[in-house]
């Protein structure tokens, strides 16, 4: 991930909406209302690689852990977007990176 550089008013301003972007199929509304947001598309494209981890939940027991897995993740973005955080997850991270959405 190549170094952000935080502008305090795209977070401020999009907060709350990057939060949105944690919660299962929800995280199209930031992704596709808030193109303009760094901080927003950051943490929405995230929140896409959860929802795909959600949707293998229906697999069962490996996805089971899946959907743990992305259940606790989402907790922890939501709480890292309130506080005007960039917050990377660990190793799903690198894929929301070369999301080109």
């Amino acid at each position: 991930m190549s170094e952000i550089k935080p502008d305090k008013k795209d977070i401020e301003d999009n907060k709350v909406i990057a939060a949105l972007g944690y919660v299962s199929i929800i995280c199209f509304v930031p992704l596709f209302l808030k193109k303009d947001s760094k901080f927003a598309q950051f943490h929405a494209k995230q929140g896409l690689i959860l929802f795909i981890m959600e949707l293998l939940g229906f697999l069962p027991l490996i996805g089971w852990v899946l959907f743990v897995i992305a259940v606790l993740f989402a907790i922890w973005g939501i709480k890292s977007t309130l506080e005007g955080k960039y917050w990377k997850m660990p190793i799903l991270g690198d894929f929301a990176d070369k999301l080109n959405i």
